[in-house]
Formats: C-alpha cells, structure tokens, sequence
C-alpha cells in the first residue's frame, strides 16, 4: 500500500493532483459473459493498484469519479449492487487505508444515500483525517456543475465579493486545487462533467484500456507521458525554457 510521501509538491515532472474517470467496468464484464457487477468489483482492485503507484511516485492527491449524479439512471439492481459494494469495499478496505496514511474524502451529495453508509463514510474520514501519505478524494453523487453552484451558494451567503478566487476557495475540493493530469479509461474522449472547474488546465491523458485492466504499468505509462508534456500556462515555450535556466 501506499508509503510515506507528505502532501507536499513533489517534483514538477510529477502531477501534485491526478484525476480519473474510472471507465469501462460494465464492458469488461460484457466482453466476458460476466455480470456487470462483477466488473465494477474487478475494478475496485485497480483503485487499490493505482492508489498503491501514485502514492509512491509522489503524487499527493487521487480524485476518483466513482459515482456520478446521473448514474442513478442506470438499472435498478446495478445500482443497488454498486451501493452495496461501496458499503463493503469500504469496510474492507478502511483499516489497511489508515495505517498506509491515505486520507480519505467523500465528495459529492451525500444526503442520497442511506443512513449506514453515511455512518461508514463519517467514520472513515473521521478515522482517516489526519493521515499525510496521499489525499484520495472519492466523487460519489458528484457531478462538476454541482460543485461550482456548491461554491456559488457559499460565496452568496457568506456575502463575499464573486471573483476566480473566492470560487475556487470554496470549492468542496479546494484543498486538492487544480488538477494537474486527468486520465479516463476505455477509450471515450470526453470529461462527464467531472471537475469542470478545475480541469482548466490540465493534461489530458485518454486510453482505450477498460479500468479493471488499468494498472501498475497503465498509471506508470499516464504518468511517463505527463512527464514529457510542456506546460505552458499561456507562456511560450521559450519563456518556459528560460524560467527553467533561471532555476
């Protein structure tokens, strides 16, 4: 599991706040005759694979779209499936998470779930608070336009002036800033409203690897690549080659 790494920024070649659309799970389990439950569960191993790696390269915030606001369209008994798998993943998974120092955040609406599961999520970030290795932000009943109206209202009630900083301030997930590097999996090309205010800049990294296939190498592989990317910022490349010589 994760080691010792501190929420500091790590290195520029790696990202301080990587983001994934987790993609693909029904469509392995399709490919092979499996229950679509059953690959949301194979997935649940590659949070734990992807976790263990960015933890170790020093990467010091993993936001995970887990749960959307509109997968609740989805089949009745997938849903039911999903809810109970979060409730026992999160049993199973709490204790190793604390003592690897994860801190764990739950970001979304949660008044839609049911009273134990909240009770499990409370207990786990209460357990986890403290913890310094990496942050892993799991987006549960979450959507990016319900983020920003979630910062709207806060900027409105508190009486503040409207401005690019007192919207990202007040962001449910503030503290974990703009992302740095975004990866989804299975080889659709789009973000689903996944951190919309925070992706302005970001690398975008997509592949057509389903996510239970996405591991070790995968996230090495996504990482590799950011590495090699030129952020610009609105600079030129010279000006950035001159700030690095400056360095």
């Amino acid at each position: 599991m994760p080691g010792s790494n501190t929420n500091e920024k790590p290195c520029a070649r790696v990202p301080r706040h990587v983001a994934i659309v987790m993609d693909g799970n029904g469509r392995w389990a399709k490919k092979r005759m499996l229950p679509r439950l059953v690959g949301h569960q194979k997935g649940v191993e590659s949070v734990r694979r992807v976790l263990q790696v960015a933890a170790k390269a020093g990467v010091c915030h993993l936001s995970l779209f887990a749960f959307s606001s509109e997968n609740w369209n989805r089949p009745k008994e997938e849903v039911q499936g999903l809810m109970k798998l979060f409730l026992s993943s999160l049993r199973k998974e709490i204790e190793s998470l604390h003592k690897s120092g994860v801190r764990i955040r739950f970001i979304g609406d949660l008044s839609a779930f049911s009273a134990e599961l909240r009770r499990e999520i409370d207990e786990a970030e209460r357990k986890t608070e403290n913890n310094k290795a990496i942050t892993l932000n799991l987006c549960i009943n979450y959507g990016g336009r319900w983020e920003i109206l979630e910062a709207a209202r806060k900027i409105r009630d508190s009486g503040a002036e409207f401005t690019q900083e007192q919207l990202s301030a007040n962001l449910p997930m503030a503290e974990s800033g703009d992302v740095d590097l975004f990866i989804r999996t299975s080889g659709e090309i789009r973000i689903s409203n996944f951190m919309l205010w925070q992706l302005a800049y970001s690398e975008l990294y997509f592949t057509d690897i389903l996510w239970p296939d996405f591991g070790e190498k995968e996230f090495s592989d996504a990482l590799a690549w950011y590495a090699g990317r030129e952020r610009r910022f609105g600079q030129t490349s010279e000006q950035i080659k001159e700030s690095s010589r400056k360095e």
